[in-house]
């Protein structure tokens, strides 16, 4: 059996790397339901960490909100995405048995359940490696105005 190597992974060049870690809470405000871009304060958490290569993983901790990598270059996609989940889940009375938060909690609860509420994104070069035309989003799924906590953690060396 090969004797792990405490606080050191070795990467594709065979070398022992000191491994670390960071992590933060990224707080975003929604203005009700849509998509929020966040990619820009991602991306100034991952190259303040300067950590080359690794793996950043978000996590949204909320059930009525969720996390999508989507095009960011033509807004038409995200207001195509919303109508999208407006039609696939919509809101009414008599429909769900949950309406204690009101008429489009169990809707944003369902939207949050068909998307995903983490990411994982490789780190290359100290860069995220996103495609030319993807964002990361924060998906709010509820009407009104929220503060949505996403969490950021970074590995690598």
């Amino acid at each position: 059996m090969r004797p792990a190597l405490p606080r050191s992974a070795v990467l594709s060049t065979g070398t022992p790397t000191s491994m670390r870690q960071a992590l933060q809470n990224l707080k975003v405000r929604t203005s009700g339901k849509g998509l929020v871009e966040i990619t820009e304060p991602v991306r100034d958490f991952v190259a303040a960490q300067n950590i080359e290569t690794g793996l950043l993983t978000l996590f949204c901790r909320h059930t009525s909100a969720s996390l999508l990598i989507q095009e960011n270059a033509d807004p038409d996609v995200q207001r195509d995405l919303a109508d999208f989940f407006e039609r696939l889940v919509p809101e009414g009375r008599g429909l769900y048995v949950h309406t204690t938060e009101g008429p489009d909690d169990m809707p944003a609860h369902i939207r949050a359940a068909l998307t995903q509420v983490h990411l994982a994104i490789p780190i290359e070069s100290g860069r995220l490696t996103l495609g030319t035309w993807q964002g990361i989003y924060v998906f709010e799924h509820r009407r009104l105005a929220h503060q949505r906590d996403i969490v950021l953690h970074l590995i690598g060396a």
